[in-house]
């Protein structure tokens, strides 16, 4: 951690705050976040400034975790304690996930990246215009300095902090990467400064998706469906400082998949910790904050945690698993039946997984709570339905049943779940269309747990009086009935997680049907589509197929709308506007829709 001799050093070595000044976004990278003082700093700086650039992002990687005590302890003696105040409240659980903090309503955004430096260094997807780099040399240099080259905008400055007898160490390595190393300086506690600025003798070459932001001349998008997809995008976009227009085709948001009374949401433990856990556990995270702030709004929910119960593992293997991948209290612990049952308020059987920041909420509540946010950047049309998608010059021509123009926009998203794929003139994607049916019961006929529980199927807590319990999932059924049959199904399933069966009948229960939007590969779809005409050597890696431009698409959310819906809008809006991604690369890759066409590269080449 710099002291503030180091510091003031590492602005004048930035040339900040010259260099932010009337810029739309401005990055930073710290390699060494310590307890977090030159960001509060920076951001002090920031606020101070009457020219300062509309968006500020901090990406810091902490390759030691703080707990939430040793954070407010880190931060007690900072010079800025109502900043100081704000990052101790919005401390994340420290699991080795990029962490996406936002303040200032989103125009001071902090990425946090827990773990390895080097590690993480290949894994961000930025423009990074200010790196501030601690010169404890890492294993492989030269690498290390590549990474950095990568990540470099055009013209980015760099700050090294370093002692003199390795300061040459790092000359040739940034050379190499292109950066052209200037003159060192000193602080004030006569501690070498390593400074150099980005200026590579040739334009590096990066990923059609990867590559430098487009430069959008209206920054307005239309959004195709106002679920929970579409309204968190318009939450997203808005806080990039991009105006949205939602075209829905119901008279009311939220009122198909997202329609339910109440969902649950939390995150995933998985002992080889593969993608779809360690997306399920960012998503969960981003939705822990999302749901807090809808309830504070008045939306029906509880974020007081969720149980889990586990088939497979005892208690041992399971506080085994959380040792290994060193994953906190604040996110999981594994508990004895015993204790989940006290925190349940029913008796179970089995031991679970229980996670802090799991929980229920309304859907259509949360949906209309991240409308909130985006206030008067976005504009809501219901009771339009969008039949065809056509180019045009502008980009994209929306078009009704009589072919009649709705509207017209560079940029387009597709949030309508499986009518995205007809849109899409039904691409060769794996999604399945999914029926579910929920039941519900009186909370007389059935007593509700304090927390939801989930395992086969699920149980909530009571809601007004009734108990939700279920769900059937049948692909390929389009009966829109509620049917006794699947409150059968549903009995079955409580009976499971109660470990007996209640005196319930399917003509004591209510249901809902809906369907929902899932890849067999259990992740959401999530990027810009691909070009069906896309031909090249490279097509076997996502990054690299080329995209139709202006048109994304944010579908196959499955039965994890709730969890996904935040974190999945805010990958979107970095693509859309070239904002540094909110996961990693190989996470972007996992959900990128342009993956199907890889795979299938690979296994022609396999065949």
């Amino acid at each position: 951690m710099s002291g503030s001799a180091t510091y003031a050093a590492l602005l004048a070595g930035s040339e900040l705050p010259r260099r932010w000044q009337e810029r739309e976004r401005f990055v930073v990278l710290d390699t060494d976040f310590g307890a977090g003082h030159d960001f509060l700093a920076t951001w002090q700086a920031w606020q101070t400034d009457p020219n300062r650039c509309a968006h500020l992002v901090f990406i810091a990687i902490q390759t030691q975790p703080l707990a939430p005590a040793e954070s407010r302890t880190a931060l007690g003696n900072s010079t800025s304690p109502a900043l100081a105040n704000a990052l101790h409240h919005a401390w994340p659980p420290q699991t080795p996930d990029l962490h996406r903090l936002s303040f200032e309503a989103g125009a001071v955004e902090l990425l946090l990246a827990v773990g390895d430096a080097a590690t993480w260094l290949r894994e961000l997807v930025a423009e990074v215009d200010a790196f501030w780099v601690d010169c404890d040399a890492p294993a492989d240099l030269r690498r290390f300095c590549k990474s950095l080259g990568r990540l470099a905008a055009p013209g980015a400055t760099l700050a090294a902090r370093s002692i003199a007898s390795i300061a040459d160490e790092w000359r040739a390595p940034l050379f190499a990467a292109g950066f052209a190393v200037l003159p060192a300086q000193q602080d004030e506690d006569g501690r070498d400064l390593i400074l150099a600025r980005f200026a590579p003798a040739f334009a590096p070459r990066s990923a059609p998706t990867r590559g430098r932001a487009r430069r959008a001349v209206d920054r307005h998008a239309l959004i195709i469906g106002a679920g929970l997809a579409g309204c968190a995008t318009a939450a997203a976009l808005a806080e990039q400082g991009w105006r949205s227009t939602l075209l829905e085709r119901q008279p009311q948001i939220a009122g198909e998949a997202s329609g339910n009374p109440a969902g649950l949401f939390h995150g995933v433990v998985n002992a080889q910790d593969g993608l779809h856990a360690r997306f399920n556990r960012a998503a969960a995270i981003q939705a822990t904050r999302a749901v807090r702030a809808a309830i504070d709004r008045g939306v029906a929910g509880i974020t007081r945690g969720l149980l889990r119960l586990e088939a497979s593992l005892d208690l041992v293997r399971m506080r085994a698993v959380l040792q290994r991948l060193a994953l906190p209290a604040q996110y999981v612990r594994a508990l004895d039946a015993i204790e989940a049952s006290e925190r349940a308020g029913i008796a179970l059987s089995q031991p679970c997984w229980f996670y802090p920041g799991g929980g229920w909420v309304h859907p259509a509540g949360l949906a209309q709570a991240f409308l909130d946010r985006a206030g008067a950047s976005s504009e809501l049309l219901t009771g339009i339905d969008a039949r065809r998608l056509d180019r045009c010059a502008n980009g994209w021509r929306v078009l009704d049943a009589h072919g009649t123009t709705i509207a017209e926009a560079a940029t387009v998203v597709l949030a309508n779940a499986g009518d995205a794929l007809r849109l899409l003139d039904a691409p060769d994607w794996p999604i399945d269309h999914i029926r579910g049916q929920i039941s519900i019961a009186r909370a007389s006929q059935l007593a509700p747990p304090h927390l939801p529980i989930a395992g086969s199927g699920y149980l909530l807590p009571d809601n007004c009086g009734a108990v939700l319990f279920g769900a059937t999932a049948q692909r390929g059924d389009l009966d829109p009935s509620v049917r006794d049959t699947d409150h059968t199904l549903n009995l079955a399933q409580l009976a499971r997680l109660l470990g007996h069966a209640t005196d319930l009948q399917p003509a004591d229960l209510e249901g809902r049907t809906a369907w929902r939007c899932s890849a067999v590969d259990r992740l959401p779809v999530i990027g810009a589509v691909p070009d069906p005409a896309a031909q090249g050597a490279r097509l076997d890696q996502p990054r690299f197929v080329p995209r139709l431009p202006g048109l994304y698409v944010f579908t196959a959310l499955g039965s994890r709308g709730i969890t996904w819906s935040a974190l999945g809008a805010q990958v979107l809006a970095s693509c859309v506007t070239g904002a540094p991604a909110p996961i990693g690369a190989s996470l972007l890759d996992a959900i990128d829709p342009a993956r199907f066409v890889s795979r299938r590269v690979r296994q022609s080449r396999c065949g």
